[in-house]
């Protein structure tokens, strides 16, 4: 049998031993869109929340009475502004005419829904 160091143990110790720095997460940023123009009837929600699924977005989107979209997401900024870069487009058989931009406190939500 082989002997042991001493030492051996100390090395073992420090090696599997966690990191007392934290893991850094990203900035969270939580967005609210009104869209405006032909966006009801034309399938802008589901679109939206599959493209926000795509880029890891967090929130929902629903049709409002007076024929806007509204969108609320959550997650990174590069995220978010490529997402904005769609609401401003839509899916091709809708026509935005406007969008407005404001900014929410961030919920913690993991997930996107369409709501009624």
């Amino acid at each position: 049998m082989a002997r042991r160091t001493r030492n051996r143990g100390d090395a073992d110790r420090s090696r599997f031993m966690r990191s007392t720095r934290q893991r850094q997460q990203p900035l969270k940023e939580r967005w609210r869109f009104l869209i405006e123009g032909t966006v009801q009837g034309v399938g802008f929600r589901h679109s939206c929340r599959q493209r926000a699924l795509d880029l890891g977005l967090c929130g929902w989107v629903r049709n409002l009475r007076d024929g806007r979209v509204e969108v609320q997401a959550e997650g990174g900024e590069m995220a978010l502004n490529e997402f904005r870069l769609w609401c401003e487009r839509g899916p091709s058989t809708a026509s935005v005419k406007r969008l407005q931009l404001s900014k929410l406190p961030v919920t913690g939500n993991d997930w996107f829904d369409i709501r009624l």
